[in-house]
């Protein structure tokens, strides 16, 4: 399977072994569900078709995301009337931007395993 850029880059999962490597789609498949929640991970088809789960924590991700974002930018406005301190509140704002960061840094991480299972089913069809 000829590779056009080296997937093993900052966006790749230490998690996952490398594309073409032995056991590389279980690895793969494996981390997925962790980023799922419990009932997708052991549906048949995504345990059979780690592409359909990398497509749900895609999916679950992009939620999450949303939902940090919103969390963070309503921290200001809506937690000092829930009787939290400016040093909780300001905690809380960090918390919720390094999370936003985890996110975005988890969901470029899923998209490079999910573009390398379809350039590996692609390839496997092609045989």
């Amino acid at each position: 399977m000829a590779l056009t850029s080296s997937p093993i880059r900052t966006d790749w999962p230490c998690q996952v072994k490398a594309p073409g490597s032995y056991d590389w789609e279980r690895s793969a498949a494996k981390w997925l569900r962790e980023l799922v929640p419990a009932r997708y991970g052991s549906y048949p088809a995504m345990l059979r078709h780690p592409v359909l789960l990398a497509r749900h924590a895609q999916i679950q991700v992009q939620h999450e995301i949303r939902v940090a974002r919103t969390a963070l930018q309503t921290a200001r406005s809506e937690l000092p009337g829930l009787g939290m301190s400016e040093s909780v509140i300001e905690h809380t704002i960090k918390m919720y931007a390094a999370e936003v960061m985890q996110l975005n840094h988890i969901a470029r991480s899923i998209r490079a395993v999910s573009q390398a299972l379809v350039d590996h089913n692609h390839a496997r069809a092609a045989h």
